[in-house]
């Protein structure tokens, strides 16, 4: 099978699950998921659905398990809109790509404030030292 047919198919997939999750889907567990990507086997038999989930650990796994319920209900509305011999069985994954990088940008932002204080205060030393005559440079002192 091509590599181009299960793109396309992973695509579907990833398209018919976010709109159920987000339009179809009655179950009150799953709020705040929002649908990334779908990785399908090359034999389209099982899909891998990668989430991400916003909420703390315990909401998380709460979400996930009301994915995991409703499974039945998402693959039946893939082999409605999909026209293939096998529907994919679907496995839910969280994925914490989305999470890393609120992380690391939290990481970057305080790193920059803590740059910016320190300038600050080098720079207020700077014109402390300059005004209690500290930094004038003589000719005594380059020679």
């Amino acid at each position: 099978m091509s590599s181009r047919r299960i793109a396309k198919v992973a695509e579907a997939v990833r398209e018919i699950v976010s709109t159920v999750v987000l339009f179809e889907l009655k179950d009150p567990r799953v709020k705040n998921v929002t649908v990334l990507r779908a990785d399908v086997s090359p034999d389209l038999r099982n899909a891998k659905v990668y989430v991400s989930i916003m909420g703390d650990e315990k909401t998380q796994s709460l979400t996930l398990h009301g994915l995991n319920s409703a499974r039945g209900f998402i693959q039946s509305k893939i082999a409605d809109r999909l026209q293939t011999r096998y529907t994919p069985v679907l496995q839910f994954v969280s994925d914490p790509g989305v999470k890393l990088s609120v992380q690391a940008s939290a990481i970057i932002r305080e790193t920059l404030s803590e740059g910016a204080v320190e300038d600050a205060e080098s720079d207020a030393t700077a014109v402390v030292g300059s005004e209690t005559g500290e930094n004038e440079h003589t000719e005594e002192d380059e020679a």
